[in-house]
């Protein structure tokens, strides 16, 4: 089973609940635990916080794009601005990092998404943007199929 969905919205803070419910209510029919619904909902809501607090930094007209795919139980999410980028990645994904700590930032948003995703990947380019990919496996079975 293949399943898809893309969103685009305004990138302001208070657009960060309706992207963690729109994915939620996107995963609804794989009838995730509620571990793993929370996992993906703060996931999300960590990459958008991102995109809109250091991808955009407050400039206005800047957009987000969630794309979601569904393959069998597995969920690929991509979170995807066009903002200022990251300049060094590796150091952008270390805890207590952050570069807006005058906001009372943690730095904890890459570590809580890699903690709650079974995978992260993060690309970015300073001036051009940035693509937060996460996967999650949603259920019990098995990932690795069975040959017959």
């Amino acid at each position: 089973m293949r399943n898809e969905m893309t969103m685009e919205f305004d990138a302001i803070s208070e657009n960060e609940a309706f992207a963690r419910i729109s994915v939620a209510a996107f995963i609804s029919f794989l009838n995730p635990t509620l571990e793993e619904m929370s996992d993906v909902k703060t996931a999300v809501s960590e990459a958008v916080t991102n995109a809109v607090i250091h991808g955009y930094d407050g400039i206005e007209g800047g957009k987000v794009v969630i794309n979601c795919l569904i393959e069998k139980d597995v969920l690929h999410i991509e979170v995807i601005d066009k903002g200022k980028g990251i300049e060094n990645i590796e150091r952008a994904m270390e805890p207590l990092f952050t570069t807006k700590p005058e906001l009372n930032r943690s730095g904890m948003g890459f570590p809580f998404m890699e903690a709650f995703m079974d995978d992260l990947e993060v690309i970015s380019e300073p001036d051009k943007g940035t693509i937060v990919q996460m996967k999650k496996k949603i259920g019990c079975t098995s990932w690795i199929e069975d040959e017959e």
